[in-house]
């Protein structure tokens, strides 16, 4: 029996998820820490669970993020996304602990992705999204008031593929910050880009994500090389790293993400 060269078996992959089904869609390399709503391109019934652990290296302390995601297409080109992020914290040595940020449900977080340009002839994708975030009190004053405050955060994401192992991303966008006691606005913008290589004929990929945030006359950025692995058809894990450029607050952090997409059939 012949052997399947690398080339084809890159190419059987990728006919696997673009040929197999109608409408059209692209296969991308999706980033793991600033990940899309879902995937670029999306067919109804799609769906995606995701459980996030994250461990950043502050000057003072640690602090401890956790996630629960679920995303899901009702139809064509359209994704959604329901988020719920925690971050709790841990002293440094000499640090006080009632110095310490407060524990706290972040937010819960509300989003919607939809895919208005799909071309595989140019192995491109384009999408618009917004993310609603409805900011909580901390756990020491919880309830009182529930929900401090909102963030508005329209973004674009543009996706291509240059042949059939590399790919690249922009997603990129305002994070407008409303404060409800003080009813001021705060706004930042981020250009987060990320390039990674696709292992043949496999889900699995190595890449680097650089996550740029502009504040008035502050620039910082955070570089997170990473690698996804596929453990079972439907299951796969994330792997990141962080590396801050400039070590204002924080060090060193780690991010890891489990990704189950439940089976679906069109119907």
């Amino acid at each position: 029996m012949a052997q399947i060269s690398n080339a084809e078996k890159d190419s059987l992959y990728i006919q696997q998820v673009e040929n197999q089904k109608e409408p059209n869609k692209v296969l991308h390399a999706e980033p793991l820490y600033i990940d899309l709503i879902r995937d670029l391109g999306a067919r109804r019934g799609e769906k995606e669970w995701n459980l996030g652990l994250g461990l950043t290296d502050n000057l003072k302390f640690d602090s401890y993020e956790a996630l629960i995601e679920y995303e899901w297409a009702p139809m064509d080109r359209l994704g959604l996304e329901v988020e719920l992020p925690f971050t709790f914290y841990s002293p440094l040595n000499g640090t006080q602990r009632d110095s310490l940020p407060s524990n706290k449900l972040n937010s819960i977080k509300i989003a919607a992705q939809w895919s208005f340009f799909v071309s595989e002839p140019m192995a491109t994708s384009m999408a618009l999204g917004y993310i609603n975030e409805f900011e909580l009190s901390n756990f020491r004053n919880f309830g009182a008031p529930l929900i401090s405050g909102n963030v508005y955060n329209p973004f674009l994401v543009v996706a291509k593929r240059w042949g059939t192992n590399i790919h690249s991303l922009i997603y990129t966008g305002p994070m407008i910050a409303q404060n409800f006691e003080t009813q001021k606005f705060h706004t930042t913008y981020d250009i987060n880009t990320s390039f990674h290589y696709m292992i043949t004929g496999t889900r699995n990929f190595i890449g680097v994500e650089f996550n740029k945030t502009m504040d008035r006359r502050d620039f910082d950025m955070t570089i997170r090389p990473q690698m996804r692995l596929g453990i079972a058809d439907n299951l796969m894990i994330g792997i990141v790293g962080g590396i801050p450029v400039s070590r204002e607050n924080e060090r060193l952090s780690s991010f890891l993400r489990l990704i189950w997409e439940p089976a679906h059939k069109r119907k």
